[in-house]
């Protein structure tokens, strides 16, 4: 996909011509051992399938599996992964400092139309000796993916950039986060007030509030990213390209009455 031995086109510009981020062209996995990251392999297919378990249940999950392993480095792991225990407890979420507080506009409202919410998270992304991060952006409405970035950080760049992307296909009405600091952060709810859309955001320790997206998440590593066992940043990103498209275009959903994403986004 990327040739670094063609001389008459320069790394950055094969990334620009195939919308790949040169932080993921580069990414070397490190800092980790093989034995941490088939632990942070097994901890995220298992939170996947049980999201209400935190690093103690995960911590016996793993010795049933046969590793002898301290709750101290599963707890590390796990906030390493951004992942914690879906049900309400204090401070399960990392605000940006000195953010402006937004309240959950979503509690009981009634969608009934395309871009009237859509919302976004992050999630890890288990790859053969690394792993990288995927954040999206949904419509509630039609579940259709608007926007999506890869990144090997969790600075919150890659975050603005799916959201610009997302709001060149529209704006809407409302708009769902959690209270990460990738989104509390003026950069990102500036973009967002700036183009007049409310700002909502999950209460404290209720990452249901953002049903959707954590659905969605279920959805594509059960489907494609355990399946494809990526071990190369390209490799990922055009995969889960394709897979997208199949998600947004050909893949019938059942909350939808067996259309489209995209049938009922654009109807």
């Amino acid at each position: 996909m990327i040739d670094r031995d063609l001389a008459s086109v320069s790394i950055r510009r094969q990334c620009g011509l195939i919308g790949l981020n040169r932080s993921s062209l580069y990414y070397q996995p490190a800092g980790e051992s093989e034995e941490n990251f088939l632990l942070m392999w097994l901890i995220d297919r298992q939170y996947t399938k049980t999201p209400f378990y935190g690093w103690p249940r995960m911590t016996v999950y793993l010795r049933r599996e046969g590793h002898e392993i301290n709750p101290k480095r599963v707890r590390r792991l796990m906030g390493l992964m951004g992942l914690q225990a879906i049900h309400p407890k204090r401070r399960t979420s990392l605000p940006a400092p000195g953010h402006k507080w937004y309240p959950y506009l979503l509690r009981g409202l009634k969608i009934t139309r395309p871009c009237q919410v859509w919302s976004t998270d992050i999630t890890y992304v288990p790859m053969r000796g690394g792993f990288m991060y995927l954040a999206a952006i949904i419509d509630w409405f039609s579940r259709y993916v608007l926007a999506w970035q890869l990144s090997n950080t969790l600075d919150g760049l890659f975050c603005r950039v799916a959201l610009r992307q997302a709001l060149e296909q529209g704006v809407p009405g409302i708009f769902n986060t959690d209270q990460g600091a990738q989104f509390t952060a003026i950069e990102f709810t500036g973009i967002l007030e700036a183009a007049g859309i409310q700002v909502s955001m999950d209460g404290q320790g209720r990452a249901l509030d953002n049903v959707f997206v954590e659905r969605l998440w279920r959805t594509v590593k059960y489907e494609h990213i355990y399946l494809m066992d990526y071990a190369y940043v390209p490799d990922l990103e055009a995969g889960l390209h394709g897979y997208f498209q199949f998600y947004n275009h050909e893949r019938p959903h059942q909350s939808l009455g067996y259309q489209t994403p995209a049938e009922v986004h654009y109807a």
